[in-house]
């Protein structure tokens, strides 16, 4: 994926992401269509979607939640205010609550997006 100068650095997380874990492409496209354009904090919800379903082994044809934990974690450390906004907002606080199907999830998180982790969600 090519991005234009200046494109926000959300927009930028996005392609990174589509770029790296082709597995997206396919949301990428339709997100595309029916928002007329990126908007990083409403595709990371079908982000963290289709990781939570990887992760519960419920969906064969989604990118492996693990390589997903591994692109943000390591985006994480760049230190990017865009991005860690997206990561944080719109990917850790979507991951499911203590209750819910994939909540361990969160046991997998690397350091960084753990450490963020407990300060939004502190009772997970």
């Amino acid at each position: 994926m090519t991005t234009t100068p200046g494109e926000s650095p959300g927009v930028q997380l996005v392609s990174d992401l589509v770029t790296r874990l082709p597995e997206f492409r396919g949301r990428y496209e339709s997100h595309v269509f029916h928002q007329g354009a990126v908007q990083p904090h409403v595709f990371f919800w079908d982000v963290v979607q289709d990781t939570v379903r990887s992760f519960l082994g419920e969906d064969k044809g989604t990118a492996d939640w693990r390589r997903t934990l591994a692109f943000l974690e390591e985006q994480s450390r760049r230190g990017v205010l865009g991005v860690d906004e997206v990561i944080v907002t719109s990917f850790l606080g979507d991951l499911p609550s203590a209750k819910e199907p994939g909540h361990a999830i969160v046991d997998q998180l690397g350091p960084l997006m753990a450490a963020r982790y407990g300060r939004i969600r502190p009772r997970g």
